[in-house]
């Protein structure tokens, strides 16, 4: 079977302090859009919701427009832009470079946990 989505029509959106996350769900594939606005932390602005120390979500990524730092629990780092594709597995902080809105596609999955609160 065939599926086909519109990112204009994602089954969710999920807002976090200066970004958000719209998600479409097909068998076998979450696919996230990510918006991170210029100032954008996931240690100031997702952190408080995931409840954990550093993001636990692995990413398979394409950066659209903008730029993200990443640097994984380990001390290793890396800055991606615009035409890049990143693999950052779980243990990592991340933020925008610059002024620039950041846009990533994420392909691994990880949109389906991304920005959720942790059960109780």
């Amino acid at each position: 079977m065939i599926e086909v989505k519109s990112i204009d029509k994602p089954d969710e959106r999920r807002d976090f302090p200066m970004g958000h996350l719209e998600v479409c769900e097909l068998s076998g594939l979450s696919f996230g859009v990510a918006t991170f606005e210029p100032g954008w932390r996931w240690s100031e602005s997702v952190k408080p919701i995931a409840g954990t120390e550093s993001c636990m979500v692995h990413h398979n990524g394409f950066v659209v427009r903008g730029r993200l730092h990443i640097r994984m629990d380990d001390g290793t780092e890396a800055e991606v832009g615009p035409g890049e594709v990143f693999v950052a597995p779980p243990g990592h902080d991340a933020w925008v470079v610059g002024d620039e809105q950041a846009l990533v596609f994420d392909f691994a999955g990880g949109a389906a946990e991304y920005a959720k609160a942790k059960e109780s």
